[in-house]
């Protein structure tokens, strides 16, 4: 699967090994060695997806995470410190769509960013659907609420559609991740709350009192067909 990947972390050593063993996996990497030099290198030529280290001097990876989305809409993957929960949880709101802790097996990255690049690169379907006043436009990979577009992350919307599409089914967290990555891959249990809390935020009426997406105590959350008043 061909993809251009940017490498925006500070590790010299590691960057350049992760650069030459995606370059043999078929993947065109390249890096930059901090966050400034990593929004230089996406506006000059925007990469498939972003590999974000948290932990950099100057700008750290959660500022670069906050302005990366607020101008484009590429995937990104953060490399978090192993156990570190709440960088973790606060890169996810900023919008990345998954994380991996370091020390990592370079083979993990790859089956990560192969999967989050299958999803970018499914061929496009010309299905709408449609919950209300909520619309799911698989094809344009766009989230609706009365007309109005929301914005959602590449994880989210596939996320999203995955709920969609077992509507009335009660999902574990275990389900769910397994559905947006295609393959069972360790997970950090909060992820999927965070990004769920995101999705609520964006087409709930009231995220606080959710109608669309409810959790289910002890067993994940259901997606429902209907809300009170909708036919």
């Amino acid at each position: 699967m061909a993809g251009r990947v940017l490498i925006i972390d500070d590790d010299a050593r590691l960057s350049a090994m992760l650069v030459d063993y995606l370059g043999q996996e078929g993947l065109e990497a390249r890096r930059a060695a901090d966050g400034e030099a990593g929004m230089q290198a996406l506006s000059r030529d925007p990469p498939d997806i972003v590999v974000l280290d948290l932990m950099m001097p100057g700008i750290d990876g959660l500022e670069v995470c906050r302005r990366i989305r607020a101008r484009h809409d590429v995937p990104i993957l953060m490399l978090t410190a192993k156990g570190d929960e709440t960088d973790r949880i606060v890169g996810l709101e900023l919008g990345a769509d998954d994380y991996l802790p370091k020390p990592f097996n370079p083979r993990e990255l790859l089956a990560r960013l192969k999967a989050i690049l299958r999803r970018r690169h499914a061929p496009a379907s010309a299905r709408v659907a449609r919950f209300g006043q909520l619309e799911i436009d698989e094809g344009a990979r766009a989230v609706r609420v009365r007309g109005e577009e929301k914005p959602l992350t590449s994880y989210q919307f596939d996320l999203l559609a995955a709920f969609a599409a077992h509507a009335g089914r009660v999902m574990s967290r275990e389900q769910l991740l397994d559905l947006v990555r295609g393959e069972e891959l360790e997970a950090f249990d909060r992820s999927i709350d965070v990004h769920i809390s995101r999705i609520r935020a964006a087409i709930e009426d009231d995220p606080r009192r959710p109608k669309r997406i409810l959790t289910v105590r002890g067993a994940g959350y259901v997606f429902a067909r209907r809300q009170d008043g909708e036919g």
